[in-house]
């Protein structure tokens, strides 16, 4: 079993800066894949960014350009820079951990994050 554990979220004007991070118990790590989701109120749950166990990055088109994710394995933590927030950036973000082809999938509780003036 695999805890995760976001923070860093809260209320930012347009255009704005936030980092989330998440803290995972994995002793494996660096083995999983690693991922950020979101839900706005309503919506489905779509996939953000991610980042292998070797380090390949992927991103959603609508945050590309403004987003980075990137992991640290020695602290067992993932992280997300959000650059030029925009209101619709609206919603909880998730942590997901998977490996083995999502035969072992973890998330995390999420943290609202609001884009607003």
């Amino acid at each position: 079993q695999v805890q995760l554990v976001e923070s860093g979220g809260g209320l930012v004007q347009p255009g704005g800066s936030l980092r989330l991070s998440c803290a995972a118990s994995a002793s494996l790590f660096s083995i999983y894949r690693m991922g950020w989701y979101r839900q706005a109120p309503g919506k489905l749950r779509e996939l953000v960014a991610s980042i292998s166990s070797g380090g390949s990055t992927n991103y959603a088109d609508s945050v590309k350009g403004r987003f980075t994710i990137s992991r640290d394995n020695a602290k067992n933590t993932v992280y997300l820079q959000m650059n030029s927030l925009k209101p619709e950036d609206t919603a909880v973000y998730y942590c997901n951990a998977d490996r083995a082809a999502g035969r072992f999938n973890y998330w995390g509780q999420g943290t609202q994050v609001t884009v607003s003036s």
